[in-house]
């Protein structure tokens, strides 16, 4: 493994003053005298082998890397759309899902808008338990992610107590489940160093919604986004009550031949509108009220229905958007929904900020919070420097899209 932790203070500051090499930095948050599990040292060894790699594990290294990181001179500008860095997370979590020091990560991150803008990140999540590795992860790249990191498509590598979710993975390659998790960890590597979303000249945006355009604050927000994407092809697509069916569960062949077909077996608007949509889109934008702190049933089966087209074309090269609001809290919690479903699972690029979050309950009110009008040009700025060819040089602010939370009360009026 490059560089681990074991090394003397004396190595580790040879590596930081390499000043003009690359350096992919890992964040493996340790708490003090905690061993770093054998399987999950193979695993990083076998994953970062000829790589330069500078292991951080505390929030303190971390954000002294970072301050040194923006000064060099490989790091062109951010108005010139190039990357600050590529960065991987590695959480040990041990049998009980706890990690102290993880926790102060959190801090940091939560602490620092902005801190990870223009990197791109991925996760390893070890356990030795068969829980709280996704659960873990999902809330990582939330952080990271309104800290302006981006996620590749599929970020996580999961290494759960047993193992057991790589049987089929293993089966594939030919190989044992630990095996399969070192390949998977080394593959997770190279899509991080290597992979680049590229903007389009004219970006296709869809937006996906189930609202109400009279009384949503959700679409209110929408709108006013939507007036500042000049130079973008906007699709919108309501998924309304009795237009859309969810999943059903059909057995693998059959929904892998009607998506051989581009279609399912259920048909309707998602065969007939959907699916073209997605397949042709750059981007896609999910427009969610918070429903009892969950996406609301039409967008989930949305979700669900997806995996008949997944099972033939992956979405690596289209980015993910999301407007959240809630009538009094919750939106990290829809929010990190989205990453889990549509980021971890169903392989879309997740871009630095990739979601703007408000509070707002009664109809109309979305639109007279404090610093709205600023929130929603932070927000549609990183959507067009994301998808849009040349807007780059506008100004990144990839926290601003995070709005407070107000109230008391819990009665939800249908207004989101």
């Amino acid at each position: 493994m490059a560089e681990t932790a074991g090394e003397t203070t004396e190595e580790k500051k040879t590596v930081r003053q390499s000043a003009r090499e690359p350096v992919f930095p890992v964040v493996m948050p340790r708490e003090k005298d905690a061993a770093i599990p054998e399987r999950l040292r193979a695993v990083l060894s076998a994953a970062l082998a000829g790589r330069k790699a500078r292991i951080l594990e505390t929030a303190e290294e971390l954000e002294v890397f970072l301050s040194q990181r923006r000064s060099l001179s490989e790091i062109r500008s951010l108005s010139e759309s190039r990357p600050a860095g590529r960065i991987l997370f590695v959480l040990s979590l041990g049998a009980d899902g706890v990690n102290l020091e993880y926790a102060r990560l959190l801090r940091f991150l939560r602490r620092a808008p902005g801190a990870l803008d223009g990197y791109t990140g991925g996760v390893i999540a070890d356990s030795e338990s068969d829980l709280f590795t996704k659960s873990a992860a999902r809330e990582l790249v939330f952080a990271a992610n309104c800290a302006g990191c981006a996620f590749v498509g599929r970020p996580l590598v999961e290494g759960t107590g047993t193992l057991s979710n790589f049987a089929i993975v293993a089966r594939n390659l030919g190989t044992d489940w630990a095996g399969a998790y070192r390949e998977s960890a080394a593959e997770l590597v190279r899509s991080v160093l290597e992979t680049e979303f590229v903007p389009r000249k004219k970006p296709v945006l869809l937006a996906l919604h189930a609202s109400s355009h009279k009384t949503s604050n959700t679409w209110a927000l929408w709108s006013e986004v939507r007036k500042r994407l000049d130079g973008f092809e906007i699709q919108e697509i309501g998924l309304r009550n009795g237009t859309l069916s969810d999943c059903s569960g059909c057995p693998y062949k059959m929904c892998l031949h009607f998506g051989e077909r581009g279609s399912c077996f259920y048909g309707g608007v998602m065969a007939e509108d959907v699916y073209p949509a997605v397949r042709r889109a750059d981007g896609i934008i999910m427009l969610c009220p918070n429903y009892n702190d969950a996406l609301s049933a039409n967008l989930t089966a949305f979700i669900n229905r997806l995996t008949a087209l997944f099972r033939t074309v992956r979405f690596y090269d289209k980015a993910l958007f999301g407007i959240v609001v809630s009538g009094y809290s919750g939106s990290d919690i829809v929010a990190g929904q989205l990453i889990a479903a549509l980021n971890m699972n169903k392989t879309f690029y997740l871009p630095g900020g990739f979601t703007m979050m408000e509070t707002a309950n009664d109809a109309g009110t979305a639109l007279k919070l404090p610093g709205i009008e600023g929130r929603i040009d932070a927000f549609a700025g990183r959507i067009r420097r994301t998808l849009l060819a040349g807007a780059a040089a506008e100004k990144s602010g990839a926290a601003a899209g995070r709005g407070s939370d107000r109230g008391d009360e819990r009665e939800e009026r249908g207004n989101l």
